[in-house]
């Protein structure tokens, strides 16, 4: 569970803030009652998470370059954190196609310096480092991907996370643990929730396609992913940061953090649910020629489950009917900031039952 007393007073560096799922994590750290500091560049898309909710009212917002290490030393030393979250990215696999060179250039080099800075923070205790369930080797099987199973990917994307997951394991055995520091790297699954405007994700375009009236264009429709709740992984990160801060050396390793097994669907399910809620919608096939995507992946999360006590809260249903609700509330010019944090503590609730 997560510990809401261990995180009051908690200096917590964050990159990647201004994205979708680091501005959900930057809204859940201010709520727990931590001081922020978000290091990132602008928001990635207009409309976005960031602003909708207001992301730059409750934490200490600084606009940067994870490759700009002047900088970003200069960031991260003064503040000077308790816990680094690692999660700025290009974390798009069809971007990745188009711009290789930058996605390796932030995604891995960018890892190196930030991890590089991070060994100059006295404060520092506990490092999470956010990679993707994208960076195993993908045989194509119907298997669920450990831990142990080695690093690789297809696309520049997916190599790109397979890299920083090498970077960070020898970040740690060569300079953090020596300083005390502990670091974990985290893989998550198709990660879907309210205020994500991304191009290229299958719910943005789900939902853009529902309010301009058109059917939503599929690429591959029986393309499986391990969906969850953006919140889901999030709580994953949180209770490993407390336990990473009390004891460096356990708990410094690889973990995932996807949904139960039952929630492993394919884009064609999640289209036919999403339709369900948002009247006269539809979806029809792309015919065009498009750049190689897994068509199967799926998590293990037992150790999780059984060293971190951590299993997943809500259920891909439930989920789907939190973003169609999530959306009609912004289209009504809702206070996105207290609807994130009403979702925030239904969340934690049902979490603790």
């Amino acid at each position: 569970m997560i510990d809401e007393k261990f995180w009051i007073g908690k200096r917590v560096f964050v990159t990647g803030h201004t994205g979708f799922k680091g501005s959900w994590l930057c809204l859940w750290l201010n709520h727990l009652g931590s001081s922020v500091k978000g290091y990132s560049l602008q928001p990635p898309t207009s409309p976005s998470l960031f602003e909708a909710a207001k992301i730059d009212s409750i934490v200490d917002s600084q606009i940067g370059d994870i490759r700009n290490q002047e900088l970003l030393h200069k960031s991260m030393v003064s503040f000077n954190p308790d816990i680094l979250i690692h999660m700025a990215a290009q974390p798009l696999v069809r971007l990745s196609y188009d711009e290789p060179i930058e996605t390796y250039e932030v995604n891995v080099i960018g890892t190196v310096k930030v991890l590089e800075v991070a060994r100059y923070c006295s404060n520092l205790k506990a490092i999470i480092n956010i990679t993707t369930d994208k960076c195993y080797e993908n045989v194509g099987l119907d298997k669920s991907y450990s831990e142990t199973d080695p690093m690789g990917g297809f696309d520049p994307y997916s190599s790109s996370k397979g890299c920083a997951e090498l970077v960070a394991s020898s970040y740690r055995r060569s300079f953090l643990t020596d300083l005390g520091i502990g670091i974990a790297s985290v893989r998550a699954g198709n990660v879907i929730g309210g205020g994500d405007w991304a191009n290229d994700r299958l719910i943005p375009d789900i939902l853009r396609s529902f309010e301009l009236n058109k059917a939503v264009i599929v690429r591959n429709p029986n393309a499986t992913r391990p969906w969850q709740h953006v919140l889901e992984p999030l709580s994953g990160y949180l209770l490993l940061a407390q336990r990473l801060y009390n004891d460096n050396k356990l708990y410094s390793e690889g973990w995932n953090f996807g949904p139960d097994e039952k929630d492993v669907k394919p884009v064609h399910w999640i289209l036919d649910k999403m339709i369900s809620y948002w009247p006269n919608a539809s979806w029809s096939l792309d015919d065009n020629v498009n750049p190689h995507e897994s068509s199967f992946l799926k998590l293990n999360i037992s150790k999780a489950s059984e060293l971190l006590g951590w299993t997943p809260t809500w259920d891909l249903q439930l989920t789907l009917g939190s973003i169609i609700r999530w959306h009609k509330l912004w289209l009504s010019d809702a206070d996105m900031g207290k609807v994130c944090i009403t979702e925030i503590d239904k969340f934690t609730k049902d979490m603790n039952k």
